[in-house]
Order: structure tokens, then sequence, then C-alpha cells
């Protein structure tokens, strides 16, 4: 296999890298302080293009094109972690439900915006009480007339204070485990829900919220996919996200090394920059291959994604190996800094923070390595 990105991905690398470190790079510290998303990079992400690298050029989109969103996620983390986190899910788990699963009318009435970057998507599944066990949602929806009534919370929504639309979990059957739950699209606007921001260690850019629904009334029309099927739709959903999170743990771990190298050749100790010491050496060595590793089990993993060939374990490898891989850089290229390291006058402080979710979100460490070991009949 030939893992070489084509001419037309590394043109696409250059604009979406040149477009990163022009828009998002130099906010990205006087975000994580305000611990406030930028809205207004929804729009401009929307008029280059960059929202809709999964869908067709019937809904506004560019893609079908795992690769393309993998490089898209790399470059604009590197820029910076927490704003690149809302643009990575407005092109995933914010719209995709509603591409694969909604109608006609919902494609048309908020993926398409969504795409342009008028309407801000959002994914609410994990609620207080359920977590990586994803079948026992307590979240419930009865019906009522031409309607369904909400009830139950969900925390932990990426894009969850800018949203407009939600796709939400939520159980319709009294079955037990993984039968009887339901997606729906909930709009913001909706009577009986409400929401608030939450703290957070790392991406505190990053637009995290908790939902609460309160006999929050739902058109029949709104719901997505087949009833009490919602298990299977999401278990198709987490496989494109499990491989983007490894790619955002690349474009993470390649700033930190970046800035590391770089300090490495700049600071004079003993008489010589510390990159001549082999202590040093060995540091960035290791660094540099763990990267270029975790970069092709993301590759890997997206080509054959692309091809539609089923690639649970390999999207699983991709996000195990890319999410502990950057905790470990960044974790060394802050060591390398000593105590500017520690400092906010640096970036790394920063990076360390980011980097801590990428083991969490989109399944823990613990669930891949349970995913993988199954996938060789364990």
């Amino acid at each position: 296999m030939d893992f070489e990105l084509s001419e037309e991905h590394k043109i696409f690398q250059r604009t979406v890298a040149q477009f990163a470190q022009k828009e998002i790079a130099p906010i990205g510290e006087e975000h994580d302080i305000k611990e406030k998303y930028p809205r207004w990079i929804y729009d401009r992400a929307g008029e280059l293009g960059f929202l809709g690298i999964p869908y067709p050029e019937l809904y506004g989109g560019t893609g079908p094109d795992t690769i393309a969103l993998s490089i898209f996620t790399e470059e604009t983390t590197k820029a910076d972690a927490g704003i690149a986190m809302g643009l990575v899910v407005q092109n995933t788990v914010g719209t995709s439900p509603v591409y694969n699963f909604g109608s006609e009318d919902l494609k048309q009435r908020y993926l398409v915006p969504a795409i342009k970057g008028e309407y801000v998507g959002s994914f609410a599944l994990t609620e207080p009480n359920v977590g990586s066990d994803a079948a026992s949602v307590q979240a419930t929806a009865k019906e009522d007339g031409d309607s369904y009534i909400l009830n139950g919370a969900k925390v932990f929504v990426s894009n969850g204070m800018t949203a407009k639309f939600a796709t939400v979990a939520a159980r319709t059957d009294k079955g037990k485990g993984h039968q009887g739950i339901s997606l729906f699209l909930v709009d913001t606007e909706s009577p009986g829900f409400s929401r608030k921001g939450v703290k957070k260690l790392g991406i505190r850019a990053q637009d995290i919220a908790e939902f609460a629904f309160e006999d929050c009334r739902v058109p029949k029309e709104n719901l997505m996919g087949d009833k009490g099927k919602a298990f299977y739709h999401l278990m198709a959903t987490v496989q494109d996200t499990r491989i983007i999170v490894g790619a955002a743990s690349v474009g993470l771990a390649k700033a930190a090394f970046e800035k590391a190298l770089q300090y490495a050749k700049d600071r004079q100790q003993f008489g010589q920059p510390i990159g001549k010491f082999q202590g040093i050496q060995f540091k960035l060595a290791d660094m540099a291959v763990e990267i270029e590793t975790a970069s092709l089990l993301v590759f890997k993993a997206s080509w054959l994604n692309d091809r539609g060939v089923n690639c649970t374990k390999e999207a699983s490898m991709a996000k195990l190996y890319g999410s502990e891989m950057v905790n470990k850089v960044v974790y060394q290229a802050l060591q390398i800094h000593g105590g500017y390291g520690y400092m906010r006058e640096y970036p790394l402080e920063r990076y360390f923070r980011d980097a801590r979710i990428m083991e969490i979100f989109e399944g823990t460490s613990e669930i891949q390595r349970v995913i993988i070991a199954k996938q060789y009949g364990l």
C-alpha cells in the first residue's frame, strides 16, 4: 500500500495550514484565557469550504474524503487544539448523524446551513451516569401526538453553547441495553431545552456544555434513522471520529515537537545549544519516531475508511496510539523547556493541558484496548 499524499491532498494541506496559521494560531492563547469560542471562525471556515469535507457537493460539501478531514484536523489542531476542536466537531459528529440518518428536509434545514457556517451542530450522548457504556442511556423520549417529549440530561456536549441544533440519543422503548434508543435532531430554541457552559482543564477555548430537557417537545419528523436502532447508528459514527482524534493528536504533538526542537537549538547552556547534548537529542529522536508512527496509523485508517473497508481495529489503533503518544511528546517537550515550559509565557503548559483530553473523549484508552482485543477474537 502506498500512503503518500496525492498532489491534490498536498495542495489542500498547504491551504489549510495557511488558514490555520493565519486565522487560528494568533488567537489560540487569547481564547484559552477567555475560555470563549470565537464564533466567527465557523463563518470563515464555511466561506473557505472547510466545513463540508465529509459531505457531497449536493449539500455544499467537498468530499467525502477521510484523508482530507484528517489533514484538516491535524493542521488546525497544530495551530490551536481548543479552537480546532469546534471545527472538527462541526465536520464530524456535530453534523454526520443528520447526513447519515436525517430526512432530506432536515438536511436542507440544518446540514446545508451548517456546512456554510451559519449553524453550529452538536452531539449529545453522554449523561451524568452514562459514559463508555452508551447502551445505558437514561434520557427518555415519549410519543405525544405528532411529537416526542424529551426528558433527561446530557453532559460534555462539544459545541454545546453555540449550537443551533443537537443530535440527541434518548430511550424510546423500555428495552434493556442497546435496544430502544433513538436519535433526534433537537433545535436548541425548542421550549423545555436549557444549557450551561462548563469549566475545563484543557482545550479551554472549545465550547462544551451541559444540556437539560424538561418536557422538551420535538416534532416526530426530527427522529433520525430507525426508531430504537440508535445504538447501531452511533457505532457507525464513532469509527470516523476515532480516526480524527488520532489526527488531532498528531497535530498537537507536531506543534510541541517543533517548539522543543527550536528551543533546543536556541537555548545555550555550558557553552553550547542544549540540542548538542545527547540526552536532549534522544528525547527529540524518540518524539519524532512516535509522531511519524501515529501519523501512519491515522492515514492507513483514513485510506481504508475512504475505500469502504471496515476499519474498526485500525481506527481504534490510531486513536489509542495517537492519544497516548501526544501526552508523552508534550511531556518531553515541556521537560526540554525546563522552567520556561512551566510558565504561561510559553505555549507548552497549554499544550500539556490540551493533550490530556485526547485519551478520554471518543472512547477512553481502556475502551480502545477492549475494541482492539475483540477484533482478534478475544
